[in-house]
């Protein structure tokens, strides 16, 4: 069995669920890439490819995470994966995904590369379903890795094969998100994803700042507990270095030291 998922938080989250109940045991493969935000068109073409990387490398300059665009490679991680499962015609592979845009593209881009093994792709979604959570109470969890380990023990049995009605449409829905090659991707509901421009998180961002000067890190941590719908803490730092390329707010210090010292305000007329 090969678990796919799609952030490091949900690695860790299998992998402790693993521990108390062997008949999750598998390799664990992580698609790194977040596909709700950035230029998707041709994606599985070179020029597509390089494309998004030039994005990425935009956005995630100056950051904790530059140096971390190197050591992604989903396509070579699509490989192993397609390689195992030619090698094995018994082994399965698992798609998990909680309800959030990032899981859902990222399904999107994967199985639309898995036709060829059809009846041996599992997937479970996390639509909409209530969980405990460690008070015992019940919540519906958007992530994965906010499920208690014990709970993906009641997880796996969600567990359904991709249908051939899934494999023939599914991979038409990537095909019409990647010619709207929308800067921002939002999840409707079950799997309908639609396009939003790139400001659309800007509205949260800038509730949060104000004329006096705040770091950096505060602006973003207030910004991302207070989301209804969340994205990666990059995003939004290039969001605020675009605001401020605007003239919308000022980043005071020396961006090119890193985030650490930063501090953040709305312009002054």
């Amino acid at each position: 069995m090969i678990h796919i998922v799609f952030e490091t938080a949900n690695v860790k989250a299998l992998q402790t669920a693993m521990e108390m109940d062997e008949l999750l045991q598998g390799e664990i493969l992580e698609i790194k890439d977040d596909f709700a935000v950035g230029p998707v068109d041709k994606i599985y073409e070179t020029e597509g490819y390089q494309q998004r990387r030039d994005w990425w490398k935009t956005v995630l300059a100056f950051s904790p995470y530059e140096n971390q665009l190197d050591i992604v490679d989903d396509k070579l991680t699509v490989h192993q994966l397609t390689n195992a499962l030619t090698q094995n015609e018994a082994e399965e592979a698992w798609i998990w995904m909680g309800q959030n845009a990032h899981d859902v593209t990222g399904y999107y881009w994967l199985m639309s590369q898995l036709s060829a093994f059809a009846g041996r792709i599992q997937v479970l979604y996390l639509n909409n379903l209530p969980f405990f959570n460690e008070k015992g109470s019940i919540f519906y969890p958007t992530h994965l890795h906010e499920i208690q380990p014990r709970e993906f023990l009641k997880a796996k049995k969600l567990a359904r094969p991709i249908t051939l009605s899934e494999f023939e449409l599914d991979p038409d829905e990537w095909k019409k998100i990647s010619a709207e090659n929308a800067m921002v991707r939002f999840l409707e509901g079950g799997k309908k994803i639609s396009g939003k421009d790139v400001n659309f998180f800007d509205k949260s961002i800038l509730a949060h700042i104000t004329k006096d000067a705040q770091k950096l890190s505060k602006v973003i941590s207030s910004t991302l507990s207070k989301m209804p719908v969340q994205t990666g803490d990059a995003f939004l730092v290039w969001r605020l270095r675009e605001l401020a390329n605007q003239g919308v707010l000022n980043i005071n210090g020396d961006l090119s030291k890193g985030w650490k010292d930063l501090m953040v305000q709305l312009a002054i007329a």
